[in-house]
């Protein structure tokens, strides 16, 4: 099948975000509230295991470190933590980030020896724990932030650190910790990294712009590729001289992208679909939409219960009558990761967005479906 779909919440509620663990037998997800529930695929249905409930507010982002299984969590609550799993439960560890604004976003480094916090505060958080204390803590990045940081991503040497923010701004940082990280040597972005240098910094569009809604870099940490609230997605190559890429879309904007290899991204946001991006070194070409799903039966359903339903999931008619334009996805999506494979080959993505729903999507047959060369 081209596509798997998973309900893991009830479909009027959203997936705020998820995350896969190491194996990708386990899943973590936000169901737009506080808490995040943890599944297990079980005989080829998830069953959900643990609910973590530590934060107080709505939870804005979680990432699984694959190798050392570790849940990270950050939210409204202007907190973050960090979940072991021991003696059968997951047990949180919370982060001393001393922010005063929603934490709205977390990753974690490739090494999984540190990860960044975004937040409403108009810094960066970049925690590492302290052995001494047995405690998290975190380094800020500040300047020259200027509003909420929406996006983070990790170079693979695990100091360089992208960040989309609502500033109209992405840019790349040095998250080098002295007393903690190796001394990196010089890369295309640089050579010369203390914590906090600004690195590069670049502009969403001519004009207005808009709102970085997420980044992203490559397998090799050359190119960084992130997409903006005016229907842009932007790459970045650092072995020319940081040239820009741009390309302004028709379709309505992207809120997620990955890299897929080294010459292909897939994005997805408020269009319901995701759309294939191929980048030759000296063009970034859109490819066109990967989701060609199967034409669904028409349900025969009163209006008086039609009604009901769009009243109950706060739904116009226009909406509504959208459903029928085809597409796997109801809802905006959200989030897209890799769930088999990696930035330089990934074979199968998911996706998870505002109409609760967990996609798998094979690439290879999606790509089969929609005649597009995923290369």
């Amino acid at each position: 099948m081209a596509t798997t779909e998973f309900k893991l919440v009830t479909p009027t509620a959203p997936i705020a975000c998820h995350a896969w663990n190491g194996s990708r037998s386990q899943i973590a997800i936000s169901p737009n509230d506080n808490t995040v529930n943890v599944f297990e695929l079980k005989a080829g249905a998830f069953v959900k295991t643990q609910t973590l409930t530590e934060h107080t507010s709505r939870v804005c982002s979680v990432d699984w470190a694959p190798k050392t299984n570790q849940i990270v969590t950050c939210g409204q609550d202007r907190n973050a933590y960090v979940w072991k799993f021991e003696d059968g439960q997951w047990k949180p560890t919370l982060v001393i980030l001393r922010i005063n604004r929603a934490a709205t976003c977390v990753k974690w480094s490739p090494d999984e020896r540190k990860f960044a916090v975004g937040s409403g505060a108009r810094n960066i958080s970049v925690c590492y724990f302290e052995e001494d204390n047995d405690w998290w803590v975190a380094e800020h990045i500040k300047k020259p932030i200027r509003s909420t940081v929406t996006s983070v991503d990790w170079h693979p040497n695990s100091i360089l650190l992208a960040a989309g923010s609502s500033d109209f701004k992405a840019r790349v940082f040095s998250g080098f910790i002295k007393k903690y990280d190796q001394k990196p040597g010089p890369n295309s972005w640089g050579s010369r990294m203390p914590f906090g240098e600004l690195m590069a910094e670049f502009s969403t569009g001519i004009g207005a712009g808009g709102w970085v809604h997420d980044v992203s870099f490559s397998a090799s940490g050359e190119q960084l590729a992130f997409v903006a609230h005016d229907s842009s997605i932007t790459v970045v190559d650092s072995t020319k001289g940081n040239q820009v890429f741009r390309v302004e879309l028709p379709e309505l904007p992207f809120r997620s992208l990955t890299w897929i290899s080294p010459k292909t991204i897939i994005a997805a946001g408020f269009d319901y679909m995701p759309y294939a991006f191929s980048f030759t070194g000296s063009e970034l070409k859109p490819l066109g939409k990967i989701d060609v799903p199967e034409k669904k039966a028409a349900k025969a359903t009163s209006a008086l219960a039609k009604f009901s339903t769009l009243d109950r999931q706060g739904r116009g008619l226009e909406e509504a009558n959208a459903e029928e334009i085809e597409s796997t996805h109801q809802n905006v999506i959200g989030q897209i990761s890799i769930h088999t494979g990696d930035r330089n080959k990934a074979t199968v993505v998911s996706t998870t967005g505002m109409d609760g729903t967990l996609v798998l999507w094979n690439l290879q047959a999606v790509a089969a479906n929609a005649n597009v060369n995923l290369a």
